[in-house]
């Protein structure tokens, strides 16, 4: 039997007469990365603090771990750590000071320094929060959503704004947390990062839900074709590639040629030896797979781009 530690029905959320949330369900499973993906205005961040129990449900039910949502608040929020979107925490006090400053809301709370360790700030520890880099600040956000030893945490766009190299390192200590058996609940308009990051991704669009699966599954399904792009062709290889390749797409200098799955590597094979010749020469040759992107995309003619809630 599927272990649920969120069971969501028929969710819905308005403000006035505008409706953020409209009518959404879905089950988080024990252990897992669940990801909301979706641009600005989606409805992700509202969905997630109707969980964090921040928003009151206009209708529909959220059980947390078992517990109803409407009656058993203290109980969700004793259980459930949460990383807001706009984070900030003292900038005047340590990494070490701020999370203890957290820890001791709680009767019962983590030891600072595991926290620390775990989160990879040792080296930090007497740092004032404010000279910190911004990948180290959303590190020590999530440190401080642990304080209580949560068994759900919540990330709401934990890494909107930080260079790559931040993104990657908040990356890592997300899935650390998977990996020590957290249920963790994420919300990015950053495909990449949900296709990395989680077990199944719950894309919303307008308040909706317009897909929900794993990240293979999405792309396989509405992700559309493999392509193999052959770049920079000279004339004859183009002509040589033409003869023997049925179909494909011309784009300038370069040749798409779409991938089906049952002759590929006949087709990669032909277009390699044809290429591999002194007159027939290309700048190179390779695999383009589509992407949550392309899922996007292809379900709502938009692009998913950079923005808030």
């Amino acid at each position: 039997m599927v272990n649920n530690v969120i069971e969501a029905k028929s969710l819905v959320k308005n403000y006035g007469d505008f409706t953020a949330v409209n009518n959404i369900s879905f089950n988080v499973k024990k252990g897992e990365v669940f990801a909301f993906l979706g641009p600005n205005g989606a409805g992700k961040t509202t969905t997630v603090e109707m969980m964090e129990c921040l928003k009151s449900l206009t209708a529909g039910s959220i059980k947390i771990l078992g517990h109803d949502i409407k009656k058993d608040e203290i109980e969700i929020k004793r259980r459930i750590g949460v990383l807001p979107q706009d984070f900030g925490a003292f900038q005047l006090l340590t990494v070490y000071q701020n999370i203890d400053y957290f820890a001791q809301m709680y009767p019962k709370h983590v030891e600072v320094d595991d926290l620390i360790k775990m989160l990879g700030l040792k080296d930090k520890r007497n740092i004032l929060f404010g000279y910190l880099s911004g990948g180290l600040k959303q590190r020590v956000g999530i440190a401080i959503s642990l304080v209580n030893d949560p068994e759900i945490v919540f990330l709401d766009e934990p890494t909107t704004g930080l260079d790559p190299k931040a993104r990657r390192d908040v990356w890592a200590a997300i899935k650390d947390l998977k990996a020590r058996g957290k249920t963790i609940i994420l919300t990015t308009h950053y495909m990449e990062e949900a296709q990395n990051l989680a077990d199944r991704v719950c894309i919303l669009h307008n308040g909706r839900i317009i897909a929900e699966g794993t990240p293979e599954d999405l792309i396989g399904r509405y992700g559309g074709d493999k392509m193999l792009i052959i770049r920079k062709c000279s004339e004859i290889a183009k002509n040589e590639l033409i003869k023997t390749i049925q179909e494909y797409t011309i784009d300038g200098d370069n040749v798409l040629v779409k991938l089906s799955g049952e002759n590929d590597m006949k087709i990669i094979s032909k277009a390699a030896s044809i290429i591999d010749t002194s007159k027939s020469t290309c700048d190179e040759l390779y695999i383009r797979k589509a992407t949550l992107e392309n899922v996007f995309l292809n379900l709502t003619g938009d692009k998913l781009i950079e923005g808030g809630k």
